[in-house]
Parts: C-alpha cells; sequence; structure tokens
C-alpha cells in the first residue's frame, strides 16, 4: 500500500512524502510522485499523522460490560484516530498478580480492535514477588492507587474516604511505594500514581451539594502534596514515576520540584483540564465531574503553558465510562465520576496545536511522547521506516462535532461532549489495515 500524496507528519517535522508499506510496516518514504493503482490510497489535501496512544483508559473489561467493552474502547478509539490503548488495573478484578493479567489478557485478546497494552495494581498487600511477576507478563506500567481502597472478596478497586469495612484493604500509600521499591525499580516499567493524598482529602470531607462544595472536598493541595511525597521517594529510590491526570497550578509546582530534587518523572495531563474550568458546570453538569476535578480557569492557563514549554509530556484521557443512571441519576455528591475521551484524544490535541502555530506538537503529546515513555518507541507513535504502519489521515479542513450520535463508548455524554473541532479523520489505518474485527494485538514495553 502506498499512502500518497498527503503532508506526513514524521518525526522531523512535516514533510512531502508518499508513504510505503509492506507487511504491516512502514517500509519507506520517498518525496511525492503521484502513484497510481489499487494500492494506492490519494491523501492529497490530508494531513498523514502516526497512530495517537491513549496511555490512560480504563475499558472497564472483564468486569463491568454496562459500562463499556473492549469492543466499544477499541471501536472508540480508532474513530478517534487511537491506534493503541493501554488499559488501566482497576477491573475485577483488580490486575494485581500475574495469574490476574494472564487472565484478562486472554478475556480480551481476541475482542480488541486496535493494539492495546495492560497496567498492572499495586496494592498496600503487593509484595516483590507479584511486582516482579507483573513486569514477567509484560505490564506496560504499575499503577497505585492512593486513597483507593481494595474490596479483599472480589479485587474491586473504590475510592474509600470513610472508616474501612472488614472487606477493605486499606489503599496502597507511600509506605507501600517506599517498601516495594526495590522491586519498582528492578521492574523497569514507570510506576503511575492517582495523586491524590488520602489523608488531605478526609480531612476535606464534607457534604457535596454544589461545584463548589466538590472543590472544597477535593483541594488542589491533595495533589500536591500526593505528588511531593512520591516524588521525594522517586529521587531517593531511583523509579521511575508517572504522574496521571495532572489537574492543578498546584500539583505542577510540586512535579517542578521534584524534578528539580532529581526524580525521574514524566507527566500527563488530560484533554478536559486543558478545555475547561469549574465554569463549564452550569452546562456539563455532573457529566463533568471527574478525580481529579476540573478546577478553576488559572488551572488551565497554567497547564496548557505548560504543555506548550513541554514540563507536561503528554496528554491522555483517563477514559472511564459510566452508565447513564449512575452519571445522572444521582445528586452531584453520588454521581460517579468519569467520562469517555479516547475519541476525542487526537482531535483536542490538534486544536490546541494549531492554536499554538506547530501541528507538530499534537503529534508529540499524543504519539512520540506516551511511546517513548512506555516502552513502544520505535515501533508505535512515529512515521519512519521500520515503525508500524498506525497511520491517519486527517483533514485540516474538515470539522467534528463531539455529539452524543458521534460518540461510540457506551457512555455517550463526555466532558468534552459539544465541542466542535476544525479537523476531521477520513482514515485510520492499524499496521496497514482497518482496525476493528479483533485485529488489535497485545504489546509488551521493549518490543522492537
Amino acid at each position: 500500500m502506498i499512502i500518497a500524496g498527503g503532508t506526513v507528519h514524521t518525526p522531523d517535522g512535516p514533510r512531502e512524502v508518499d508513504v510505503h508499506v509492506d507487511a504491516e510496516r512502514i517500509a519507506r518514504l520517498e518525496p511525492w510522485s503521484h502513484p497510481s493503482g489499487e494500492d494506492v490510497v490519494d491523501a492529497t489535501g490530508l494531513l498523514v499523522l502516526p497512530g495517537a496512544i491513549d496511555a490512560h483508559v480504563h475499558g472497564r473489561d472483564p468486569g463491568f460490560p454496562e459500562k463499556e467493552t473492549f469492543e466499544t474502547l477499541t471501536a472508540a478509539a480508532a474513530a478517534g484516530g487511537v491506534t493503541t490503548v493501554l488499559d488501566m488495573p482497576n477491573t475485577l478484578p483488580g490486575v494485581s498478580r500475574r495469574e490476574i493479567f494472564e487472565s484478562k489478557l486472554e478475556a480480551v485478546s481476541t475482542r480488541a480492535g486496535v493494539d492495546f497494552g495492560l497496567w498492572g495494581l499495586v496494592r498496600a498487600s503487593s509484595s516483590q514477588e507479584d511486582i516482579e511477576g507483573l513486569a514477567e507478563a509484560g505490564a506496560v506500567g504499575l499503577k497505585a492507587y492512593l486513597g483507593y481502597a481494595i474490596r479483599k472478596s472480589t479485587g474491586q478497586v473504590l475510592y474509600s474516604p470513610a472508616a474501612l469495612e472488614p472487606d477493605l484493604e486499606s489503599p496502597a500509600d507511600y509506605g507501600t511505594i517506599a517498601r516495594l521499591l526495590p522491586a519498582l525499580v528492578a521492574a523497569g516499567v514507570p510506576l503511575a500514581v492517582h495523586a491524590e493524598d488520602p489523608g488531605v482529602l478526609l480531612a476535606a470531607a464534607r457534604r457535596v451539594e454544589t461545584y463548589d462544595d466538590l472543590l472544597d472536598s477535593r483541594p488542589a493541595a491533595a495533589e500536591a502534596v500526593a505528588i511531593a511525597a512520591t516524588g521525594a521517594l522517586a529521587a531517593l529510590g531511583g523509579v521511575r514515576l508517572h504522574v496521571v491526570h495532572l489537574s492543578s497550578a498546584a500539583g505542577l509546582a510540586a512535579a517542578r520540584a521534584a524534578r528539580a530534587a532529581g526524580a525521574r518523572l514524566s507527566v500527563e495531563t488530560c484533554p478536559q483540564y486543558l478545555w475547561l474550568s469549574a465554569a463549564d458546570y452550569g452546562r456539563l453538569g455532573p457529566v463533568m465531574k471527574n478525580f481529579p476535578l476540573v478546577r478553576g480557569s488559572e488551572d488551565r492557563t497554567a497547564l496548557r503553558a505548560a504543555l506548550l514549554a513541554g514540563e507536561i509530556d503528554s496528554v491522555g484521557t483517563d477514559h472511564a465510562p459510566h452508565t447513564d443512571s449512575e452519571k445522572l441519576g444521582h445528586p452531584l455528591g453520588a454521581a460517579h465520576a468519569g467520562s469517555p475521551g479516547v475519541q476525542t484524544l487526537l482531535l483536542s490535541c490538534l486544536e490546541l496545536a494549531r492554536d499554538a502555530g506547530d501541528i507538530q506538537l499534537a503529534v508529540k503529546w499524543a504519539c512520540e511522547a506516551p511511546a517513548r515513555i512506555f516502552g513502544l518507541a520505535g515501533r508505535k507513535g512515529v512515521i519512519a521506516p521500520g515503525a508500524d504502519a498506525d497511520l491517519v489521515l486527517v483533514d485540516p479542513n474538515g470539522t467534528t462535532a463531539a455529539t452524543e450520535d458521534w460518540m461510540l463508548s457506551k457512555q455517550r455524554h463526555a466532558s468534552l461532549g459539544g465541542l466542535d473541532f476544525g479537523f476531521a479523520i477520513r482514515r485510520v489505518f492499524l499496521r496497514g489495515g482497518e482496525p476493528g474485527a479483533a485485529r488489535g494485538r497485545f504489546l509488551r514495553p521493549g518490543l522492537s
């Protein structure tokens, strides 16, 4: 196959070249030659981008088919130009041991429409052997949910701000990370933290009736404290730390300080924190409820500036669908936190990059950086000889309305719902073919 006549975004920037594909990989890039034939895809007037990587999705599978399945997750991903997803471990049971990891892999591997990797879970009760087993099984990273307890009988991850019930295991905490530091370093993959300090959250807990109440109940200080503490452990212990869904200027300041202290730290933020502020709650209602919360416009401004400056490495979505009844059938305090987002990842990054005057920035945030962080560089997130032919053809003069009808996740109400993007995705290729039909393959870090 030849993708001909498009503006191809390579690691060296946009180039007027044709992309030649052979045996699922990019064989070579050659100057425009206007080829013809049935194996030629005409990309005239289009941008040719690497398939995006969403390193932060909650596919809900296995365990919560009413919220999402791997089929609906990966269909939404492909529709948005995302050809690789990295699925978080808070499925049922939580993916805290090698045998659970392998069971989940078997359950989803025949139903993935795009390529995928799987995260492992760090529990308070995790052992060195658990961490070693997850790394050997191929986990792309290990995730600690600070403040999130584990239901012992099922392994389900859930937030428990109150006193622990008999069936709940206390959350992983800073002591857990300190105890496991040698094993985490040896695993060779990033340790991601849901950075909200449980002590701060418990102290701030209150009755929630308005969005201001919700902001008071989950202050930005909780994020800053958690990043500072885990950053100190990373600096002392040498583990690679990955801060997910950075939401605040306070958290950003803590990440800067951790790096200055020597922590090997990468940072992700999400489109909802780059596009929305607390003022949008009046339009979106509980659909906008995410943990961490969407905060003030000053936080959004700080995060955008840090992303443009390279202080924030990547953009992932924290794609986390729920049923409509869970999101909309309760008062704000009881509504579940999370929203679908994988389908709008690339479009939202492209819009921000164009506003900044450089489309290549979107490739950096949503393709190149996650590939580098999670051991997929060289094969994913790049258009270069030898890489997988994951390609997205984008019309820079098209438009896309993020409507409920357009969304393919089971939850159609999204944090970025109602926005209009000045780009349209025309075709998506996964290793040179069409996504879907269980074409997705399992990815291990360090693939070559």
